[in-house]
């Protein structure tokens, strides 16, 4: 029977455990717990279909279990469980869908897309935004949202998404151009 107090140990605590062979499948269920709907839900927030979506979070989950020995500690466990996620949606995605973002980004390149957008003086309507968004390849729209709705650090992004910071700068920059640039041509220019 599980102790009371082991549902409020902090995710560290719980792998420390887990890592020293305390019981671990106990500990793991408090893990899991915790963070099985969430890494539902971010998976669902990417492939945009339920099945689908909760299979790829039991495989998500394995994952981490059998992985917790290369977790470190240097970032919050809920950023490595997010890369996890992440990652393993994307390579879902390209095998499923043979998305491949560079080939992808050189493929689409607007001929017309500046390197800047104007600034515009009507506020952006969110909704709209949303419609244009579903628009853009599926790489870019997680980069915007890790970035504006999980509001990741560009540093943590590149991690996520095995590049640079630099290179993670580069591409939410031009997500973010493209985005504005086609919410421009939609609703403003239209």
């Amino acid at each position: 029977m599980n102790d009371p107090g082991e549902e409020k140990l902090d995710d560290n605590s719980l792998i420390g455990l887990i890592k020293k062979g305390e019981t671990g499948s106990r500990y793991f269920e408090i893990i899991y717990s915790r963070y099985h709907t969430k890494v539902k839900n971010k998976c669902y927030s990417i492939v945009k279909n339920r099945q689908e979506s909760l299979d790829l979070a039991e495989e998500i989950m394995v994952k981490i279990y059998e992985k917790l020995d290369s977790y470190k500690g240097n970032s919050k466990f809920s950023t490595w469980v997010y890369s996890l996620t992440y990652n393993h949606c994307i390579d879902y995605l390209r095998l499923k869908k043979n998305l491949h973002y560079p080939k992808w980004n050189s493929d689409q390149e607007m001929a017309v897309l500046p390197d800047y957008v104007e600034e515009f003086s009507e506020v952006i309507d969110y909704d709209k935004l949303m419609l244009v968004l579903e628009e853009l390849h599926t790489e870019e729209q997680l980069l915007i949202r890790m970035k504006y709705v999980d509001e990741m650090s560009l540093k943590t992004i590149g991690e996520a998404l095995r590049i640079t910071e630099s290179a993670a700068k580069m591409r939410l920059k031009r997500a973010r151009t493209r985005l504005l640039y086609l919410y421009t041509l939609r609703f403003i220019r239209g």
